[in-house]
C-alpha cells in the first residue's frame, strides 16, 4: 500500500510527543497499524495538516496544549488523556514506539476519561501563577538562609518573613553586633535581592488582581467565602471547560479532595485523600477553608453550622480538607449554573 493511499485510511493518531522527536502510531477505523515512525518538528506539522479529519490523540504533557491547539485549527478532533491512563496499555517495555500505540489504543476506549485543551488566555494566568508561586519559594529560602546565617554569628532574628524584614536593616546598621565586614556585605546584597523578590510578587499579584476584575467567572468565583483573585484566576486557568465534569464531586476528586479507596470484596474501605491533581490548587483551596473556619463561630447560616459540628467532632486538618470539598464543589456548581454565591441557597 503506498502512501497516500495509507493517510486516506487514517482515523486515529497516537503522538508520544517530546522536544524535537515526535513518534507516530496511525492506524486505521478497525485498530490495523498503518504508520509507525519518528517525525522531527517541521515533520509533525506538515503530516498532520496533510491528513483528512481524524481522531489525534496525546499525553497531557508539557507543550500538549499548544499542539492541541494547532491540530485543531487544521480541523482534527484532538484528545489529551492523562499519563496515568496511558501506561496500563504499553505492552512489555516502554520506549517511544509502545507509548504512541499505547496512546492511540487508549483514546479509543469508550469509557476513558480526557484532560480539556486550554486556551491561550488561561495558559497566560497559569503563567503567572507559576512565576509567582516560585518566587514566593524562593523568598522562603531566602529568609531561611538569611536567619540560618546570622545564627552562626549569634544573631537571632524571630520566625517570618515579616521579622527578617523589620530587624535586618538594624542588625546591617549596629556595630557592636561584631559582624565583619565581608559578611556585612553579602548581608546587604541578600536583603536587595528579597526586596527585588517582594516587588516581583507584587507585580504579579496585581496582574492577578487586573484579571480577576475583568473576568466575570472570577467574580462569581470570588462570592465564595474563603476565594479571592489568586484562588478564582487559579481555579480558571486550571478546570478549563467546567462541562469536563459531570458533577461537583468529580471536580473535587479531579483536585484531589476526596478519600482513596482500597475496597474488595464489598468491604469500603476509605484512606486519606488522595492529593492527585494540582499541589498548588489544592493548596490555594485549603488555605482559604483555614480562613473559613477560622469565623464560622460567628456564623450562623446553613454552612457555617455544619462546619462548627465538623470542628467540634475532628481534627482541625480534616474540617479544613472538609470545608475546601465543599467549596470545590460550589465553585463546579456556580460555573455550571453562571450563578454567584447565596448563603443558606435551598
Amino acid at each position: 500500500m503506498n502512501n497516500s493511499n495509507k493517510l486516506k485510511q487514517i482515523a486515529t493518531v497516537g503522538i508520544d510527543l517530546a522536544k524535537n522527536s515526535f513518534q507516530i502510531h496511525a492506524c486505521d477505523p478497525s485498530g490495523k497499524k498503518l504508520i509507525n515512525k519518528k517525525m522531527t518538528r517541521p515533520k509533525l506539522k506538515e503530516f498532520i495538516a496533510q491528513l483528512k479529519p481524524c481522531l489525534i490523540a496525546m499525553e497531557a504533557c508539557g507543550s500538549a496544549h499548544y499542539w492541541a491547539r494547532l491540530f485543531q485549527s487544521f480541523g482534527h478532533d484532538v484528545k489529551l488523556i492523562a499519563p496515568q491512563f496511558v501506561k496500563p496499555f504499553v505492552k512489555s517495555n516502554k520506549n517511544d514506539a509502545a507509548d504512541a500505540e499505547a496512546i492511540s489504543e487508549a483514546v479509543q476506549r469508550p469509557t476513558m476519561r480526557f484532560v480539556a485543551i486550554k486556551t491561550i488566555e488561561q495558559q497566560d494566568i497559569q503563567a503567572i501563577h507559576r512565576i509567582r508561586n516560585l518566587q514566593v519559594s524562593r523568598r522562603t529560602a531566602q529568609v531561611n538562609q538569611i536567619r540560618g546565617l546570622l545564627l552562626e554569628y549569634g544573631v537571632e532574628i524571630p520566625t517570618g518573613r515579616k521579622n527578617v524584614a523589620k530587624f535586618l536593616p538594624d542588625i546591617l546598621e549596629d556595630a557592636d553586633n561584631k559582624l565583619s565586614g565581608i559578611f556585612r556585605a553579602e548581608l546587604h546584597l541578600l536583603q536587595k535581592t528579597l526586596r527585588q523578590m517582594d516587588d516581583s510578587i507584587d507585580d504579579c499579584d496585581h496582574r492577578i488582581n487586573l484579571l480577576a476584575d475583568n473576568n466575570e467567572q472570577a467574580k462569581r468565583l470570588q462570592s465564595i467565602p474563603g476565594i479571592g483573585p489568586l484562588t478564582a484566576t487559579a481555579l480558571i486557568a486550571s478546570i478549563g471547560d467546567i462541562k469536563a465534569f459531570k458533577n461537583g464531586r468529580e471536580l473535587a476528586a479531579w483536585i484531589g479532595l476526596v478519600p482513596r479507596q482500597h475496597s474488595t470484596g464489598g468491604k469500603n474501605t476509605l484512606l486519606g485523600i488522595s492529593k492527585r491533581g494540582d499541589v498548588y490548587l489544592r493548596q490555594l483551596l485549603i488555605h482559604g477553608a483555614r480562613s473559613v473556619l477560622i469565623w464560622v463561630d460567628r456564623k450562623s447560616d446553613k454552612t457555617s453550622r455544619w462546619a462548627q459540628q465538623l470542628k467540634a467532632k475532628r481534627h482541625a486538618n480534616i474540617a479544613a480538607v472538609a470545608m475546601a470539598n465543599k467549596m470545590a464543589r460550589t465553585v463546579f456548581s456556580l460555573l455550571k449554573n453562571e450563578t454567584s454565591y447565596q448563603v443558606d441557597f435551598a
